[in-house]
């Protein structure tokens, strides 16, 4: 298929650009592919779609304050690095601006000394392999030197970073927030626990493939960057035990998706403990082997977010979809509305 098949025409103020105040009042878009119907609803009425002895299932990831800003120790040019994977102890694979003029062997430091790093390889797209040192503990100095790394869409500031993060957010890695999570409260968490569903926590360190376009015409020849996940032997034993008595996986957002499918497919569609690397893609054509049914967020044009939604609900019908959210102007993109697809 052709990445202009993924494109729709999206009027710029529709893209959110900041949290409404609570978080479960944004909108929700529920589809069911197989009946072709569209409902619109409330975020807080997607308690209504879990059925008791189902699993909601979550990435607990946690947004690093992942951007800094630093001078070349020779020139003291302006240097920001987006910190995306942590490849070993101190060293990380990095998105930087200027790239061209971070060959290997240079040296950036940030806040006055207190953090520098030295490139190590240098990779595409921007991409750069560095080795931080510092004195103390490394989330602390980042702490006090780093940025929440918000899109390059959103334009506004944010004044709560914690608006940026989940409030089930645990496992610091991240560079950007698995968005589909924003919306729940801790008071609708516990009235879906209390329904009779269970809620599962995964993770998946959200990385470069966020932040990087396809640049193909054709998809199948578009690479996805990998990306860190990891699922316990007790959340595996629960999904185990909720697909055997008839319930439902249901994911929230694309990462949670990209876990569980990585696992479906490795372990021929057994659910097992697992950690490790994914760079899978997920497009039409694509046969799920774990997950019943879903939220997103509304995604970018031609991204591979929205083939992913397409491979699970069929091309013509999300970007139906899609029209008409834009036409009741639902928001889009991180913190905008969502949808709840089966």
């Amino acid at each position: 298929m052709n990445t202009n098949d993924f494109d729709f025409d999206l009027p710029e103020e529709l893209i959110a650009q900041t949290p409404l105040e609570k978080r479960d009042s944004s909108k929700l878009l529920i589809i069911d592919h197989q009946q072709k119907t569209m409902v619109d609803s409330h975020f807080d009425h997607i308690i209504d779609q879990l059925n008791p002895g189902d699993a909601l299932v979550m990435n607990n990831t946690r947004v690093l304050p992942a951007r800094l800003h630093g001078q070349k120790t020779d020139t003291l040019g302006h240097v920001e690095l987006l910190l995306l994977n942590n490849i070993r102890e101190d060293q990380w694979e990095v998105l930087a601006k200027p790239a061209k003029r971070l060959k290997v062997g240079t040296k950036i430091s940030f806040g006055d000394g207190r953090l520098t790093a030295t490139v190590l390889e240098e990779l595409e797209h921007g991409g750069r392999i560095v080795a931080f040192s510092y004195t103390g503990i490394f989330l602390e100095v980042l702490e006090s030197l780093g940025e929440m790394p918000l899109p390059p869409y959103i334009h506004e500031k944010l004044d709560d970073a914690e608006r940026y993060q989940t409030v089930y957010a645990k496992e610091n890695g991240s560079a950007a927030a698995p968005t589909a999570g924003l919306h729940f409260t801790q008071e609708l968490l516990e009235r879906i626990q209390a329904k009779g569903v269970h809620l599962v926590y995964l993770t998946l360190h959200v990385g470069l493939g966020t932040f990087r376009p396809v640049s193909v015409d054709n998809i199948e020849e578009h690479e996805m960057h990998s990306e860190f996940y990891s699922l316990s032997e007790e959340a595996a034993q629960t999904l185990r035990a909720v697909k055997a008595k008839g319930g439902r996986v249901v994911a929230v957002g694309t990462t949670s998706i990209r876990t569980l499918e990585t696992i479906g497919s490795k372990f021929k569609g057994e659910i097992q403990a697992d950690s490790g690397w994914t760079t899978i893609f997920i497009k039409p054509g694509y046969q799920f082997t774990v997950v019943d049914a879903f939220s997103t967020n509304f995604h970018l044009p031609k991204s591979t977010l929205v083939m992913l939604v397409a491979a699970f609900a069929g091309r013509d019908f999300v970007l139906e979809a899609y029209q008409h959210a834009i036409h009741e102007k639902y928001r889009f993109f991180s913190f905008g509305d969502a949808m709840f697809v089966m």
